[in-house]
């Protein structure tokens, strides 16, 4: 676990953030040093596509910093619905009491799985969460606001948290000498990704941005917004979108699906619910089969 402080602004989180090393990702607790409220932001459920088997060893070490530190957790936010690993938002949610929330589009991206997964009960079901937010849509942490910024590209449904100098913005930038996150989901765009980035990167140069994934040997997650102008790879200031496009684009090519892709989609666009059990106890996953092209 690392830990990032409130700086001296009035209007700043606390941040810890937690490193699942299977799936390189970054999992969050901002808080508000006044009252203690927090929020939990993209947790991860454990899972092991070889076995199809699941724990919590990731969302507990949340919940044992949660405990440790006080901290009255009002909600779980999913940045959008990952391709790469399980949420663990309705397990948390569960444990703390606490209000699940994600972006509204997420709903476009249930028709567009539930035909790929021939479950056409997958679509329609805004009931997973407390909440579905808009762009521009607010809540208050403690004395703190989190104020929603759509953030598509990555996939159509993405939205990033502004939370006082922190943002939270999930797979869109990763660490300055990495670039930036993938635009090739169904649903995805480089276009609009460009767009994204550019709005994040307009935010005050002090800003922390937090990511999503590192992959590296020492991973990291935080970079300043002025870090990103001056060195990000793929965006740095004086880089042009069509640029960008391009970059992006052939990068994209080389990749195949994420090994958990076909399995979590399922999940997450349910909340984090794993499929229901039958009479009998027997819960499955499903695989779309032949509906994607194997590249990289």
């Amino acid at each position: 676990m690392q830990h990032f402080p409130a700086t001296r602004s009035q209007n700043s989180p606390d941040v810890g953030a937690f490193y699942d090393k299977a799936t390189g990702s970054w999992q969050y607790v901002a808080s508000d040093p006044a009252t203690g409220q927090a929020a939990i932001i993209d947790p991860v459920l454990n899972f092991d596509p070889a076995a199809g088997a699941t724990w919590t060893a990731c969302a507990d070490e949340i919940l044992s910093y949660v405990a440790e530190k006080g901290l009255e957790v009002a909600w779980v936010l999913d940045t959008h619905p990952h391709a790469d690993h399980f949420s663990a938002a309705h397990y948390l949610a569960q444990k703390l009491g606490a209000r699940q929330g994600i972006g509204q589009r997420v709903l476009e991206v249930q028709r567009i799985w539930a035909d790929l997964y021939a479950q056409d009960d997958l679509q329609n079901r805004p009931d997973y969460w407390d909440r579905l937010f808009d762009d521009g849509d607010s809540i208050a942490l403690g004395e703190l606001q989190v104020r929603v910024i759509l953030s598509t590209g990555h996939t159509l449904a993405s939205v990033s948290y502004l939370v006082g100098d922190a943002v939270f913005a999930h797979d869109t930038l990763m660490m300055p000498e990495s670039g930036s996150a993938r635009a090739d989901f169904p649903g995805g765009s480089t276009e609009e990704l460009w767009h994204t980035i550019r709005t994040i990167l307009d935010l005050s140069v002090e800003t922390r941005v937090f990511i999503g994934h590192d992959y590296g040997e020492a991973p990291a997650c935080m970079a300043a917004v002025a870090e990103h102008r001056a060195t990000n790879k793929h965006v740095k200031d004086g880089i042009t979108k069509s640029e960008f496009i391009e970059t992006r684009e052939a990068r994209d090519a080389t990749l195949g699906l994420p090994d958990r892709m076909l399995h979590a989609l399922q999940v997450n666009l349910r909340g984090g619910r794993l499929p229901e059990a039958d009479a009998q106890g027997r819960a499955v996953l499903r695989v779309p089969l032949n509906r994607f092209t194997p590249k990289g």
